[in-house]
Formats: C-alpha cells, sequence, structure tokens
C-alpha cells in the first residue's frame, strides 16, 4: 500500500514530481474535466499542475483495500474548492488502480453505489 499512501500524500501537498514517480512510464489515467484518458507521466503531471492552479481538491482515503485481480480499491472522499476557496462539490468516489513493479499502471474512477440496488 506504500504507492497508495505515497499517492494521496503527493495529491495532498500538491507535489507533481512524487506523484508521478509512483507511476509507470506508460501509465493510462482518466480525464474527469473533459473525457477521456491521459497516457503518460508527462501528460499526467501537466493534467495536475493544470487542476491546481484553478482548484483546491482535498481526497481523503476512507477504505483501501486489495481486489482479487490484483488491483487495489481506495474508497475516496473528495472535496473541491475554487482558487478563493469557495466550494464548488463534494463526493464520494471509487479509485481502482493497477499495478506493475510497484508502480500505478492504470486508474480508474467510479461511483461505489454502482451496482447496488437500493
Amino acid at each position: 500500500m506504500d504507492v497508495v499512501t505515497g499517492l494521496y500524500t503527493a495529491l495532498g501537498t500538491r507535489d507533481a514530481d512524487a506523484l508521478v514517480a509512483h507511476l509507470a512510464d506508460d501509465v493510462d489515467w482518466p480525464e474527469p474535466v473533459h473525457g477521456g484518458r491521459l497516457q503518460g507521466r508527462d501528460a499526467v503531471r501537466e493534467h495536475w499542475l493544470a487542476q491546481w492552479a484553478v482548484l483546491d481538491m482535498t481526497m481523503r482515503p476512507r477504505r483501501v483495500r486489495d481486489l482479487p485481480d490484483g488491483r487495489v480499491e481506495v474508497l475516496v472522499e473528495q472535496v473541491v474548492r475554487d482558487a478563493d476557496g469557495d466550494l464548488l462539490g463534494g463526493a464520494t468516489v471509487l479509485h481502482t488502480y493497477a499495478l506493475r513493479g510497484g508502480l500505478v499502471t492504470r486508474m480508474d474512477v467510479g461511483d461505489p453505489l454502482d451496482g447496488l440496488t437500493r
């Protein structure tokens, strides 16, 4: 779980170099603002630098678990504020990571309620 701890620490401190140090060179990362996927460490670094310039995002991992297929799933409480500190929104999301050699090769974002019936 060191990679997961390192990722959320880097995101919380806005340390792009520490963030990408946990990523494989060919990482496949979601781009939720515009849709689609980012390919590679440089693209992820640029994405986060651009996000941090306009948003203050707080991500608090609430549960981390290993999945049977080897991926790691993190239940995350997320709060988003604009550059002035005004609340834009909040949500609980699932971050799922595929790893190879201790580095993230793919990250996906999902809704923790998907698949649940009410």
